[in-house]
This record gives structure tokens, C-alpha cells and sequence, in this order.
């Protein structure tokens, strides 16, 4: 063995030291006569941590304290030192949400604006009808029709199959928005279906059993166009209150307004049939509309945008931004349009379309933002601990 090497002994019993995790963290095992613990020095052993061991000399007792000496840059490292480490910064592990996203697609953002185009033109039907206005009433409730037609079709393609949505009509749970809108819609499709089928009452001919059923079509059709319109501002908010109630954070802390801007919506739209499809002296109640529904869903949209705080930015940026802002655009445009054109059949009609595009990209603007805030996980902690550092800020003063 070469005499400038240390003894395989020593060698062992310091690689066995890098090894034992049990020990103190860097101790090294000493060898004959000596004994090491964690410090530094220009002469010493290295240790596990990879800085170098302290000598403690055999006849220097435990009690003491090892001497550290310096590193040749100037720190100094021993077994009092306390590491200053920067706080983290939650990102989620790996990146991923904390929050499974909505697992729904563009058919129920298409069927939320459907939900409040039937609502908006039964109740714009019935308005009609009690006005004594047949086109305004025609217009209202073939829309209607088509409308709720729509949102089954989009509704039962979510599902997947068609009896599916037979088998949640084997509860009424009150506690249940979902429940309970299936039973809406269950409610509303039928009456708005034989109101608007009771204006072909005067195509069938006088005589026989269709002459039977042109002299009750329209009294039942009156009756059920009012059921109809009964139930729709149910159909209109109740959606609002289904995305509220989900744990996606922009759509569950925007509870007061969700249904306030889908009432909005569901009005604006009904207004827009109305301007579209009926003459310019029967329009009265479509105007009046526009301007309720404008203004309930501009209110409520500028509060989602700057009352809910960080979640709120989802509303303003990227794709939903665009929509909402873009939406906000249109009602402005068509209500202005409505009010202005009085006397004009073409401007009436620019605006009652301008008001359906609104209504449709506030409707995927909201649908969007949500499924937004699901995805980033900033949206769903921070929130949490603000909410967390406001309890602990009151419990002493509660406690006092």
C-alpha cells in the first residue's frame, strides 16, 4: 500500500459516514485519536452535506462547543446555523388545476342562451296577447317554441342519451337547481308548444273535427301562452343559480348576479324577436323590453367584472373578455337602435339582431369565464386564503 495514502480503514469508515443518514447531518466518523463534527476548516474532511468537518481535539470535552473555522470565501457554516429560505410560491403540483374543469362543452353554453330566448319571447308573446297585438303575439310564441325545442335538443345531446332526462324526472329535489330545472323546462316546453300551435287555428277548415279544433285552439292557446309566461323568468335565472352553485370559483362568488344578468339576457333577446318579426306599430312592448333587459344585464356584467376581485380578471382577459365587452357593445347598440328607430322598419330590425347577438356572446362570455377560473389553480387558493386571513384577523376581536 502507498505510504501518501490514508489507511483502508479510515477510507471505509468515512465512506460508511456519507452513507448512515441516522446521524447527525456531515458527521463524519473519526479516526484513531480524533473526532469530528460538522463545520469547516481548510484542513478538514469533507462531510456528506458537502461542506467540511470541525476536529475536536480528544482531550476537549463534549460540553464544548467545536471550534468553526472560516472558508477561505468568508461564510461560515456550522450546526447553529439557520438557513434563511425565500417563502414558496403555490403553483399546484405539476400545474394542474386544483378544481376538475367543467366537463361541459359549447352545446350548454348554447343552451343557456336558448333557456333565455324561450323565456324572453313567451313572456314577449304574452305581452302581445294581452295588448292585443297578433303579430308581436305570433312572433313571441313561434320563437318560444323553437327555443325550448332547441335547448332539449342541446340539453339531452349533454347527456348523451334521451332517457336520461326521463330518469331525472323520478325526483323533485328542491335543493337541486339541476332538479329543479328539469322540471321547469318539463312544464314550460308543453304550454309554450300548444300556444304556439294554436296560431294555425285559422288555417283549418270551418266544418268537421278540424272545425272543432279552430274554435278551441285559440282560448286554450291564450291559456296555456299565459302558463307559459308564468313559468318563464324560472327558466330564464334558473341556470344562473345551476352555475352558482358549482364550487368553479367566478361562477360560485358571482351568485347575486348570475341569475340578474340571465334575466337580462332572456328579456333582451325576447326583444330582439320582437323588433325583428313584428311591424313597427306593434313593437311598443319589445322597446319597453329592451330597455329592461338592457339594463339589468349591463349591471350585472359590470359587477362580475370589478366587485368579485381577483375573480373577476378571468371576466376581463382572453377569449371571455372579448365576449363580454363585445356583448356589452351590442346591447348598447341595439337598445339605442330600438329607441332611435321608431319610424324605421330596417333600423328596428338591425337592432332586434343586434340584441340576439348579444345575448349570445354574454351568455358563452360567462360560460367561458367560468371554466377560466376552474383551470388556473391562483383562482381557487388565493381566494381561500384571503377568506382564511380575514377569520383569523376577526377571531380576536370576537374573542375580546
Amino acid at each position: 500500500m502507498s505510504p501518501h495514502r490514508p489507511p483502508v480503514g479510515d477510507r471505509f469508515r468515512r465512506f460508511l459516514g456519507r452513507l448512515d443518514g441516522t446521524g447527525r447531518p456531515g458527521e463524519v466518523p473519526a479516526g484513531p485519536g480524533e473526532e469530528f463534527s460538522a463545520g469547516s476548516g481548510p484542513g478538514a474532511p469533507h462531510t456528506a452535506a458537502g461542506g467540511r468537518a470541525v476536529r475536536r481535539t480528544p482531550d476537549q470535552p463534549r460540553s464544548t462547543a467545536p471550534v468553526e473555522r472560516r472558508r477561505r470565501g468568508g461564510g461560515r457554516r456550522g450546526g447553529g446555523e439557520q438557513l434563511s429560505v425565500p417563502p414558496a410560491e403555490f403553483t399546484s403540483y405539476y400545474g394542474r388545476p386544483v378544481l376538475k374543469p367543467p366537463v361541459w362543452k359549447w352545446d350548454i353554453a348554447a343552451y343557456l342562451f336558448t333557456g333565455g330566448l324561450a323565456a324572453g319571447s313567451s313572456l314577449l308573446a304574452a305581452g302581445g296577447q294581452l295588448t292585443g297585438r297578433p303579430a308581436l303575439r305570433r312572433a313571441g310564441r313561434i320563437a318560444s317554441l323553437a327555443a325550448v325545442s332547441a335547448s332539449a335538443y342541446f340539453l339531452v345531446n349533454d347527456l348523451g342519451r334521451p332517457g336520461r332526462f326521463h330518469h331525472m324526472l323520478r325526483v323533485a329535489k328542491v335543493t337541486s337547481p339541476m332538479s329543479v330545472g328539469t322540471w321547469i323546462l318539463t312544464a314550460f316546453g308543453p304550454a309554450a308548444g300548444i300556444a304556439a300551435v294554436a296560431e294555425a287555428a285559422p288555417w283549418l277548415p270551418e266544418r268537421g273535427v278540424l272545425g272543432l279544433g279552430r274554435r278551441l285552439l285559440p282560448p286554450v292557446g291564450q291559456a296555456a301562452g299565459l302558463v307559459a309566461a308564468a313559468t318563464a323568468p324560472a327558466l330564464a335565472t334558473y341556470t344562473g343559480v345551476l352555475l352558482a352553485g358549482t364550487a368553479v370559483p367566478s361562477w360560485h362568488e358571482a351568485y347575486p348576479e348570475l341569475p340578474i344578468i340571465f334575466a337580462g339576457s332572456a328579456l333582451a333577446s325576447g326583444a330582439g324577436v320582437g323588433l325583428l318579426a313584428a311591424p313597427r306599430d306593434q313593437a311598443g312592448p319589445a322597446r319597453r323590453m329592451a330597455v329592461a333587459g338592457a339594463a339589468l344585464e349591463l349591471w350585472g356584467s359590470h359587477r362580475v367584472e370589478h366587485r368579485l376581485g381577483l375573480l373577476s380578471e378571468p371576466y376581463r382577459i382572453g377569449t371571455p373578455g372579448r365576449l363580454l365587452r363585445a356583448g356589452r357593445v351590442l346591447t348598447a347598440a341595439g337598445v339605442a337602435g330600438a329607441l332611435v328607430g321608431r319610424r324605421s322598419r330596417v333600423l328596428s330590425g338591425l337592432s332586434g339582431a343586434a340584441l340576439l347577438a348579444a345575448s349570445v356572446a354574454t351568455r358563452f362570455g360567462i360560460f367561458h369565464g367560468g371554466v377560466a377560473s376552474a383551470r388556473d389553480p391562483k383562482y381557487t387558493v388565493v381566494p381561500q386564503r384571503e377568506r382564511l386571513r380575514r377569520r383569523e384577523a376577526e377571531r380576536p376581536a370576537v374573542e375580546g
